[in-house]
């Protein structure tokens, strides 16, 4: 006999999304579980992840369930803050340059995989919480310096703009955006991009 309610709570508890190995700890075996995809309880998100059907959850939390490692970044970032007005088509994620490719194959979120070497994805991370979910984000400060080092994937506006919001920002630190810009080897840039409407 399969408790519903008890895997309801439990979706609820993992922001929506839970893992293979949470349902059979909950008891369901694969057999079980297909049945309940079968009956339309559940939907599969990707291989080893899975929903509640009539539930959508946020594609903040799907990410941060299916992809634990991978930080928020670029105009995903920029839009969290409210630095920029434009909705990019996909998310954009740093992640390990040496992760598993294919696992970044899925239909939905959109999600497009910017690979970093690692010790570059611990620069300025950052959390915020959706329906209980911790999502990884990296800060104002070390956004600013990805703008920059991505200056020629973003449009002309995009950046000015960014760039502007972010020197009126009461919650920058600007001694944090020059720490991050010298292990990124781009202070010059910075000091000059910057500089100039601060």
């Amino acid at each position: 006999m399969i408790d519903e309610q008890k895997i309801y709570n439990e979706f609820e508890k993992y922001g929506g999304v839970l893992k293979t190995s949470e349902l059979n700890a909950l008891g369901l075996n694969s057999r079980q579980i297909k049945k309940l995809l079968e009956e339309g309880v559940l939907s599969k998100i990707k291989q080893g992840y899975y929903e509640l059907a009539d539930r959508v959850n946020a594609e903040e939390v799907i990410i941060a369930r299916l992809f634990p490692e991978a930080v928020i970044f670029l105009e995903s970032a920029l839009m969290h803050y409210g630095y920029t007005d434009r909705i990019p088509t996909a998310w954009q994620l740093a992640v390990d340059r040496d992760s598993e490719k294919s696992q970044y194959a899925i239909d939905y979120p959109l999600i497009e995989p910017y690979y970093q070497m690692s010790n570059y994805l611990k620069v300025g991370v950052s959390t915020f919480e959706v329906d209980g979910v911790k999502v990884s984000i990296f800060d104002r400060d070390r956004t600013m310096c990805d703008i920059m080092r991505y200056e020629n994937k973003l449009e002309k506006e995009v950046f000015t703009n960014a760039v502007k919001r972010y020197v009126k920002d009461p919650k920058k630190n600007i001694r944090h955006l020059f720490e991050y810009a010298e292990v990124f080897n781009i202070t010059n840039k910075t000091q000059s991009q910057i500089g100039k409407w601060l």
